[in-house]
């Protein structure tokens, strides 16, 4: 995982590589989109799409780490192959570029920025609400998209984290309450729900850990987390909003429905475009701390 980090720092995700190949995610959702076209919106479908999906993937990866050298070679290949499924710099880089025209004034650059990033709707947006979205974003995906697949990647090794990123992309793709996925993404969210309870929680206390107010950002964690619709992104938000001493969440409008969401961290001003800053400052010590642990781990093992 380390040098699956390591290279994802250096170089991300090729645009160029992209162009030519996709990405493992894509690949991934195609499975996903052609099992939601054909099956029925039956609970038992979905329970059977999910199965097929993370079983496909993880066998996959087992496959492949089976046929891993011992030693260094193979640690080296191992961490080349997780490597596309560490979301750690490209999510720096869609924050930032919600953060660069915020910081110029530029309020319709700032929304698309920010549309490619979040599911509401970016013209209600004034400029707090969009540094809102993007804050959210960063704490969300700081656990989900970074330290999640890095945690089963350094418990369960290639299945893991390939296991893991299928039930995310599951969970993303038909996991909504929607009367389209209500029953069909019913399992895939719930499983996502269940891979995420540890790493959303060690998110949240890496944030705290590596903060310039760390109780600040524990007592949040503690009084708020639990006021999400999501029994995990609440964490990681919570810590970042403690942190920062800022407010996030609250309501916000996904095209035509006002979704009246309780506010994280209410009474704590809006954030803006120097809060954006220091909130990516903060997420980049929460990848060196991610980092350590790794190296910790290594060595006690």
């Amino acid at each position: 995982m380390l040098v699956a980090m390591a290279i994802d720092l250096a170089i991300g995700w090729p645009a160029p590589l992209f162009r030519r190949i996709g990405h493992p995610v894509t690949w991934i959702g195609r499975l996903i989109a052609s099992l939601d076209r054909r099956l029925p919106r039956r609970r038992l479908a979905g329970v059977l799409a999910a199965v097929l999906v993370i079983g496909l993937a993880g066998g996959v990866a087992a496959v492949l780490q089976a046929a891993l050298p011992d030693g260094w070679p193979g640690i080296v290949i191992g961490g080349l192959l997780a490597w596309p499924l560490v979301a750690m710099r490209s999510l720096h880089d869609h924050v930032a570029a919600v953060a660069r025209p915020l910081a110029a004034g530029d309020l319709a650059g700032a929304r698309r920025a920010v549309s490619m990033i979040v599911g509401r709707d970016p013209e209600a947006l004034d400029a707090a609400g969009v540094a809102r979205a993007a804050l959210e974003s960063l704490a969300e995906n700081t656990s989900d998209g970074v330290v999640a697949p890095i945690f089963w990647g350094a418990v369960l090794g290639l299945p893991g984290i390939a296991a893991y990123k299928a039930i995310n992309t599951l969970d993303s793709m038909i996991g909504h309450r929607t009367p389209r996925h209500e029953a069909f993404g019913w399992a895939s969210a719930r499983i996502d729900d269940l891979v995420n309870l540890i790493p959303a929680r060690l998110s949240g206390l890496i944030f705290a850990l590596v903060s310039r107010a760390p109780l600040a950002a524990i007592r949040c964690m503690a009084r708020d987390a639990g006021h999400h619709r999501s029994p995990n992104a609440g964490w990681p938000e919570a810590a970042l909003a403690g942190a920062l001493h800022l407010r996030l969440s609250g309501p916000r409008v996904y095209g035509d429905r006002i979704a009246q969401e309780p506010w994280v961290n209410e009474g704590a001003p809006d954030p803006g475009a120097a809060d954006m800053r220091r909130a990516l400052a903060l997420y980049a010590r929460a990848m060196g701390g991610v980092a350590l642990l790794l190296a910790l781990a290594g060595l006690l093992r």
